[in-house]
């Protein structure tokens, strides 16, 4: 037998937060807000925003080695925070977090027709996210109701490593049955989520509107000036740079036509870790 590049993609591993649910990601980010306010220590939403695509026990960690966290919570507490803080503070968020999921469950616009349209090229559909097992299982029912169901979907506590190593990703292609990464395309609205697929070997888009980059309500994000908007996807492309997208697109609606250029260009022999 010899080898046979790929000459279309087979699956597609999507995100969730921020990707086909919860416009603006919101329900992760907010809830860490309220969960560190538990502890007495004041993070804003945009410090809680910084790490998101990571696993939560991860974003929390990363959060409390900002320097100003750390010393807010220094001054609540008389030390930095250790491992067993960060644990403490995760509990009292996953409870929040499923209590408050459903609050933010909704499919972003054109979602489900985007999906459907995958489909109709051939396409599987995975998934993974930040979220773990326990919450994930709530954000796919919520889902199921709205009428959206993944074929695969691995929360980040059931691989060895999260965001940004790629085993999540790599835990779709097995469970599919794909047999080459380079048929895969991972969407995302976070650098971790990139990063992931990435390093996965598999082609790569990059959310700049309806996720945590922007983190405005879809209104919202209908409701900015165009030129304010072109600001905005400038400063969310700046922010992508290290992660290196191979495409940036507003939300998922925008999804079918990148499909459609990357079969074009897998059927002329480009490959994505060529590019």
């Amino acid at each position: 037998m010899h080898y046979q590049q790929p000459t279309q993609l087979k699956a597609a591993i999507l995100d969730w937060a921020g990707t086909v649910v919860d416009f603006g990601s919101f329900a992760p980010t907010q809830i860490f807000v309220e969960a560190f306010a538990e502890f007495g220590v004041a993070v804003s939403l945009e410090e809680a925003r910084g790490p998101m695509g990571m696993g939560k026990w991860d974003h929390i960690r990363t959060l409390c080695d900002i320097p100003a966290i750390g010393e807010r919570y220094r001054a609540a507490f008389g030390r930095l925070p250790t491992d067993d803080d960060v644990t403490a503070i995760y509990e009292r968020f996953m409870p929040l977090q499923i209590e408050k999921i459903a609050l933010h469950s909704a499919l972003i616009p054109g979602a489900l027709d985007a999906i459907a349209t995958l489909r109709e090229k051939g396409l599987k559909i995975g998934s993974c996210s930040g979220y773990p097992a326990v919450v994930m299982s709530k954000v796919v029912e919520l889902a199921r109701q709205n009428g959206y169901v993944a074929d695969h979907v691995v929360a980040t506590d059931e691989v060895p490593n999260g965001r940004p190593h790629p085993a999540q990703a790599l835990a779709n292609v097995i469970a599919l049955g794909v047999d080459d990464v380079a048929a895969c395309v991972k969407i995302d609205d976070t650098w971790p989520g990139i990063l992931e697929g990435r390093s996965a070997g598999m082609w790569t888009v990059a959310l700049t509107c309806s996720g945590n980059a922007l983190g405005l309500t879809y209104e919202q994000f209908k409701a900015l000036p165009a030129d304010k908007l072109d600001q905005e996807r400038a400063r969310i492309g700046q922010l992508f740079e290290g992660s290196r997208p191979h495409y940036l697109i507003d939300t998922i609606a925008d999804l079918p036509a990148v499909i459609d250029d990357i079969n074009q260009r897998l059927a002329r022999g480009e490959m994505p870790q060529s590019c």
